[in-house]
């Protein structure tokens, strides 16, 4: 059993009882409640595992909702919901401090797979924002204040100076290692914006570091289909 807890805020009773009663199904111990007043009271009522709040909401909207828990809490993983796509909401719930949004509509299995890989890296004590400064993956040290990505090899230690993008993009596929790194949550962090012209210099950039990492076969970035890629590092003992 899982015991989770999850404190889901959507003003959309139909919608909110059927994710409920999804991420029920795996385990999670869900709390909804349908405005942003009613959400807060639950929050201060209990603990919770990770926060789900829908944007639009009636008394209270989700990014205010999201500010006050924050200012009681630094440390639980939020997830917004919101049916816009405008640069301006998306960057407004990052400040906030959000660990994933996701753009309605989209089905149940997308939402778990969030929550999972969220809870997965916070139960380990690895939130996406921490500062971690240096990674090992294979036989990769990445040095990311330096930008130095290094390979230790026969001929001795090879080094890469990778571009600004190039690393941030780079450093989100460590701490997301094994793990679904989502296109859009790379784009609205590094690029600043999610649409298909930065989705597709995304792609560039990927390419690249493919590269980089091809000395290593146990490195693979895969697309994963519809949401992301997935940086696999089998040294970990990842299975594909």
């Amino acid at each position: 059993m899982s015991n989770q807890k999850i404190l889901l805020v959507e003003d959309d009773m139909n919608f909110g009882d059927v994710l409920k009663s999804y991420l029920e199904m795996y385990d999670y111990d869900v709390t909804l409640a349908v405005d942003g007043e009613m959400g807060y009271e639950k929050f201060e009522q209990d603990t919770y595992d990770l926060c789900i709040f829908d944007v639009m909401m009636p008394k209270k909207d989700g990014f205010t909702l999201g500010k006050e828990v924050r200012e009681k809490n630094k440390e639980v993983p939020i997830i917004f919901l919101t049916a816009k796509t405008l640069k301006e909401d998306v960057l407004e719930g990052f400040k906030i401090g959000a660990d994933d949004y996701i753009t309605k509509p989209f089905n149940s299995e997308e939402l778990l797979y969030r929550v999972q890989a969220i809870l997965k890296r916070t139960s380990k004590g690895l939130g996406p924002d921490e500062d971690i400064k240096e990674f090992i993956i294979g036989r990769y040290h990445f040095n990311y204040p330096l930008r130095i990505l290094s390979f230790k090899g026969e001929n001795g230690v090879e080094k890469e100076k990778l571009s600004p993008k190039e690393a941030h993009l780079l450093r989100m596929f460590c701490l997301y290692k094994n793990d679904v790194l989502s296109r859009s949550l790379a784009l609205t962090k590094i690029w600043g914006e999610d649409n298909y012209f930065t989705a597709r210099s995304m792609d560039v950039f990927v390419t690249k570091l493919r590269k980089y990492l091809k000395k290593d076969t146990n490195l693979e970035i895969v697309n994963i289909h519809g949401n992301g890629f997935r940086l696999i590092d089998r040294t970990d003992g990842a299975v594909d």
